[in-house]
């Protein structure tokens, strides 16, 4: 550990000589990697795993494990890669992910071994043949969400009813996994033919500089989508028909730090996941569309306890709060949260006081999340965090190591921090009115953080 803990003092302290180097353990994370694989390919997750980087953790971690059949657990799992890949590598899976649209596509991977592939034919027919100008039914207006608002007609006037008519087809569907793989496909596809954009945050067209879409063919997009899906779920089928039976495949639509986890004490052989960064990335709204569309939100307030149980908050739900206290012993930390209440303090909530809350939130959960951790590992069991470094009103923090000793804090063994990448996107966190400070030579870069039972 000591190189690592040379490079984040290094940068802490002003020297940029220091930079970190990418470890050649690990491939790639980044979740642009599964475009083409089978069945990660569905859904499009900005922050998801590479299956390729599961693949090393799983031959680092698991390759050894002969005497019996490996528990994985990924308690923010996203749109499921982690899990697929422990599907495919035949080892037990469970996972949380609070989203209900990422747990729906997780939920639909898990099982997509079950579709029945007529059924399927029968429905890309259906689908192929609903008119790329709407049925002109108004029996389909039931289906615009009446809570979803955005500043600009989301979709437009030509495109809605066919979305409206495609809906009400999907609602017709008696296969309740075969409707859950229509919903997924469709959110998959959603904002390809509407006039948002993700860049990668989701915002109008018009605001990234490309125009209003005025037409698109919905139904034969939604058509190939199911066509792709068709051969990936022939693929899976022959893949899992050489797997040994009764594996467990859950998916939790559930806060992993909610009291009354339920993970047996004692069972995880590998914890591999990557909560939330503490970039301020609205993981919630850039899933709105899909949320409201798919009629798994209701009501704007639906939305705003979701921003509540999401791990280590959002700044716009903390940062006109009280000031949070810190509710773990991290002396550096507690030192640099003072510093960054203490910046730009006459600008309130909009500067250090609410980003201060905000950091402050962000590791209370992960406190929290580490003392999970250790009551559900097995003894020498895993867990490899996958996290990102922040810079916040010019004050570097680095998560990875602050994770790192909080977790030996609570007894688990710090093994070694793995940078993954040098550089990644995060210009927001730097840059923008409310969130910068003094310049820091610092980068944002995202490491592996592996830590083991004792």
């Amino acid at each position: 550990m000591e190189s690592q803990l040379t490079f984040h003092l290094s940068v802490l302290e002003g020297d940029h000589r220091s930079q970190p180097t990418p470890s050649r353990e690990f491939r790639d994370p980044a979740f642009m990697e599964n475009r083409s694989a089978p069945v990660h390919r569905w859904v499009p997750w900005i922050a998801g795993f590479s299956a390729q980087f599961v693949e090393d953790v799983f031959h680092e971690c698991l390759s050894a494990r002969v005497s019996h059949r490996p528990l994985v657990l990924d308690p923010f799992a996203g749109v499921g890669t982690t899990l697929v890949q422990a599907m495919l590598h035949g080892y037990h899976g469970v996972g949380f992910e609070v989203n209900p649209y990422a747990a729906l596509a997780a939920r639909t991977k898990l099982t997509a071994a079950s579709i029945d592939l007529k059924a399927l034919d029968a429905l890309i027919h259906r689908v192929e043949r609903v008119p790329a100008k709407g049925n002109g039914q108004q029996t389909s207006e039931q289906y615009r969400p009446r809570g979803f608002r955005s500043r600009i007609p989301f979709f437009s006037p030509q495109i809605e009813p066919q979305v409206l008519a495609l809906l009400e087809l999907l609602y017709t569907i008696p296969q309740r996994d075969l409707a859950d793989l229509t919903k997924m496909a469709f959110g998959a596809v959603m904002v390809q033919v509407s006039n948002y954009t993700y860049e990668p945050s989701l915002g109008s067209r018009p605001g990234a500089g490309k125009p209003l879409l005025d037409f698109a063919d919905v139904p034969s997009v939604l058509a190939a989508k199911l066509r792709q899906i068709r051969g990936d779920v022939v693929w899976l089928q022959e893949r899992l028909s050489r797997m040994p039976t009764g594996l467990k495949r859950e998916i939790h639509c559930d806060d992993f730090l909610a009291p009354g986890t339920q993970v047996k004490s004692g069972s995880v052989d590998l914890v591999l996941t990557s909560p939330p960064y503490m970039n301020n990335y609205h993981y919630v709204r850039n899933t709105r569309p899909q949320l409201f569309w798919l009629s798994l939100l209701t009501q704007p307030d639906d939305l705003r306890q979701l921003e509540q149980r999401n791990f280590g908050k959002y700044w716009q739900t903390v940062r006109g709060a009280d000031p949070i206290r810190l509710q773990c012993t991290h002396s550096s930390l507690a030192q640099t949260l003072k510093t960054l209440r203490s910046t730009r303090a006459a600008l309130g909530a909009y500067g250090g006081p609410g980003w201060a809350n905000y950091v402050t939130s962000y590791f209370n959960d992960c406190d929290r999340f580490v003392a999970i951790l250790k009551e559900v590992l097995r003894r020498r069991g895993a867990a490899v965090v996958v996290i990102g470094n922040s810079i916040i009103q010019g004050i570097h923090i680095p998560t990875d190591q602050i994770l790192g000793e909080l977790a030996e804090a609570h007894g688990l063994r710090l093994e070694k921090i793995v940078v993954l990448r040098a550089k990644r996107v995060g210009a927001s966190i730097t840059s923008s009115s409310v969130r910068r400070g003094k310049r820091n030579g610092a980068g944002l870069y995202e490491s592996a953080v592996v830590l083991r039972k004792r």
